[in-house]
């Protein structure tokens, strides 16, 4: 069973454990403002393999490549000026820009291909907090996707991720829970054209201000791959999910947002409120929460309630749309 060490009581041991098996070339279950990632040197061809089998992710996903400052990512990508206007906007935070590869880097120091999927474009994002902090003693980018099965729910907790990856991983360090709750908004530049590929803790409002143009919005399901959190299938629980519920059936659980009337809820297995007040921070904080724990009830199906589409609300509906996707 993985060590959990809590980097709120124990912060410089859990650096130097971290900093230890992560050269060592294995994952670490790390806390991100987003969600919990699963990190792993990205220049070490063995340590990712290791992140995709301990996942079951398939390989043609490309991870999400995390560095300490711009400086770090400046060794590894090209910068456009409007990507380094959103940088230096949103950085350290929860945006993931796509970015082209910078060939001159040293082979020996270099992304693995494994890590961006045998593109020619990398994702990078600066996290905020401790996770930065480890980058930066480790002196290498972190692959680090969700630390979690692949498909499933996202873990916004170190028992998520104990519950999940205990038996697979060495080390978890713990941050408490997950303050944003969602992953990163995706963003690729294209020319003077600005594609949204995720919706993610950055709201698209706030990255139009800044660029000064209307953001293209994903394309239709089957596009290529280009990001992470693009398979039509994904963070889903076991139980089948109904989105944009008004009425509830007998036996389901219910995941609500706000103090709306809903009919039938008496029936409900189990209830869940994403934010009693309507506040839809609180809601992308607590949805990957409230989605494991919906789906312990053993309720018939998890019914959720509308939810705005707007500012996080995006990102959240993006989250329901792919949990509530058939699965193969």
């Amino acid at each position: 069973m993985a060590e959990i060490i809590d980097i709120r009581t124990d912060r410089d041991r859990a650096l130097a454990e971290g900093v230890r098996v992560l050269a060592e070339g294995f994952p670490v279950a790390i806390p991100t403002e987003t969600v919990y990632g699963l990190a792993a040197d990205a220049t070490n061809p063995a340590a990712v393999t290791r992140i995709y089998e301990t996942k079951g992710r398939p390989q043609f996903n490309p991870l999400i490549c995390h560095m300490a400052d711009m400086a770090m990512a400046e060794r590894y990508a090209l910068f456009d000026p409007i990507s380094r206007l959103l940088a230096e906007a949103f950085w350290p935070g929860p945006l993931t820009l796509i970015l082209p590869l910078r060939p001159e880097t040293r082979e020996d120091s270099r992304i693995h291909a494994l890590a961006t999927a045998g593109l020619d474009t990398v994702g990078i994002r600066l996290p905020q907090g401790f996770a930065g902090e480890l980058i930066a003693a480790l002196d290498r980018p972190l692959a680090a996707p969700s630390a979690n099965t692949s498909g499933k729910v996202s873990a916004t907790s170190a028992q998520h991720v104990a519950d999940d990856l205990g038996e697979r991983i060495r080390l978890i360090l713990d941050g408490g829970a997950a303050p944003v709750g969602v992953e990163s908004t995706i963003i690729k530049v294209e020319g003077d054209t600005v594609r949204l590929l995720r919706p993610g803790g950055v709201p698209a409002e706030a990255i139009e201000r800044v660029a000064g143009v209307t953001l293209l919005r994903p394309e239709a399901a089957g596009a290529a791959i280009e990001a992470p959190g693009m398979l039509a299938s994904h963070y889903a629980p076991e139980a089948a999910v109904r989105l944009d519920a008004t009425t509830i059936a007998p036996g389901e659980a219910v995941i609500r947002f706000g103090h709306d009337a809903i009919a039938g809820i008496e029936e409900a297995k189990a209830v869940f409120d994403l934010s009693p007040s309507g506040d839809l921070g609180e809601a992308a904080a607590n949805l990957f929460d409230m989605l494991k724990r919906a789906d312990t009830v053993g309720a018939v199906r998890i019914a959720v309630t509308p939810i705005p589409n707007r500012g996080l609300g995006e990102a959240i509906n993006d989250r329901l749309q792919r949990a509530a996707a058939p699965r193969e």
